[in-house]
């Protein structure tokens, strides 16, 4: 290939050559068709409804229709329903955005490709637990950050493992008795096991979203001093997105805590109090989740599927794609070429950097800039 002209910046002038091929059009064939914002609106309300009557549907037949549905926790299974609206309405405006549905399209081939799984049977899995489940890519940034993660990403799992199902009604705790200690845990009206309210077991079972709590609170309460003394984090921060939500884990924790504390120690008192204002925080923090910081957690499974797709071709027996500059490997000419794809559905009129590696990008910008910019203040 040519070697492109020293001068060249990833957005050229407008006289220039370059911009005016970058900025020819492209076949209607190289990117998906257009979508007018009201049509992606319409499809967003479409998918929260769908989702949301299907979550109300699964608690009814799940509660063996209504007869294990507790009604204390109506606000609660409200507020599920409320964010599967969110997130299904929220999920779909993203994936029309068209970096966002090349990502997502680019992840579910590589998660359904036969070859890919002939290839790399354990890459799946290895990608779940790794990217996922442990969050390999933050112990490289930092090893404090990665152990705080840890620690709020499972104790936010663990309660949401207990919390959903029972707010559902699909987890039922029942004593032949009427007080123990002999207890029957049944999902959907089907016995799983039997324990001993006063066995190991038996406190797990009932003090599991305490546990969940206390990891809750190491982790959240790092990330929130971290917030107020690291310089980095204050300098780009804000309260909305950023405090807010981990004020709101800490409350919502506090509060669970209390609960159990009032219940053991107080002989229930303050409860009531305590379980409206518990009640509000976790209300406000699922309707919160779709719009705020939280909602990460949805996206970040989708990510997989492009880890796959970079693992899986990168495994493949051909040769790596060359900086046009320098001539230095880069990548695959597949994800290379996924990428130019990306840049073009998003009208980015500079494609064509992807061919280059990092520092002669660093390079071809600064003789740019010495050469446009810099020679008009002589």
């Amino acid at each position: 290939m040519t070697e492109p002209p020293q001068t060249a910046e990833p957005t050229p002038a407008p006289d220039s050559p370059a911009q005016g091929a970058s900025r020819a059009p492209a076949p209607a064939a190289d990117g998906p068709a257009p979508q007018t914002p009201a049509a992606v609106r319409r499809r967003a309300v479409l998918a929260g409804t769908a989702v949301s009557a299907l979550l109300i549907l699964a608690i009814v037949l799940g509660s063996r229709l209504l007869r294990d549905f507790d009604s204390a926790l109506l606000p609660y299974a409200v507020a599920t329903v409320f964010l599967a609206f969110g997130v299904a309405h929220r999920y779909t405006v993203w994936v029309s955005a068209p970096g966002a549905r090349r990502l997502f399209r680019q992840g579910w081939r590589s998660f359904f490709s036969a070859a890919n799984f002939r290839k790399a049977p354990t890459a799946l899995p290895k990608m779940i637990a790794t990217y996922l489940g442990f969050q390999k890519f933050l112990g490289a940034r930092s090893h404090a950050r990665w152990a705080a993660h840890q620690l709020l990403f499972w104790g936010c799992v663990l309660a949401a493992l207990i919390t959903f199902p029972l707010t559902w009604g699909w987890f039922t705790f029942t004593s032949n008795t009427g007080d123990g200690p002999g207890y029957e845990m049944r999902i959907w009206g089907f016995k799983i096991l039997g324990f001993d309210a006063l066995s190991v077991l038996g406190w797990l079972m009932f003090h599991g979203l305490d546990i969940a709590a206390v990891l809750v609170i190491a982790g959240a309460s790092y990330f929130l001093w971290r917030r107020m003394k690291d310089r980095g984090a204050i300098t780009g921060q804000r309260f909305a997105y950023d405090l807010i939500p981990l004020i709101a884990l800490i409350v919502i924790s506090v509060t669970g805590l209390l609960l159990t504390f009032s219940s053991i120690f107080l002989h229930g008192g303050g409860y009531e109090f305590l379980a409206i204002l518990h009640m509000v925080s976790v209300v406000f923090t699922l309707i919160y989740i779709p719009f705020g910081k939280f909602f990460h957690i949805v996206q970040r499974p989708a990510a997989v599927g492009m880890q796959l797709f970079k693992y899986t071709s990168r495994r493949k027996d051909e040769e790596l794609r060359t900086c046009r500059r320098c001539h230095e490997p880069i990548d695959t000419p597949d994800y290379v070429e996924n990428l130019r794809g990306t840049m073009k559905d998003l009208k980015l009129d500079f494609d064509e950097w992807a061919e280059y590696c990092p520092r002669c990008k660093r390079v071809l910008r600064g003789n740019a800039y010495l050469t446009h910019v810099k020679k008009g203040f002589k």
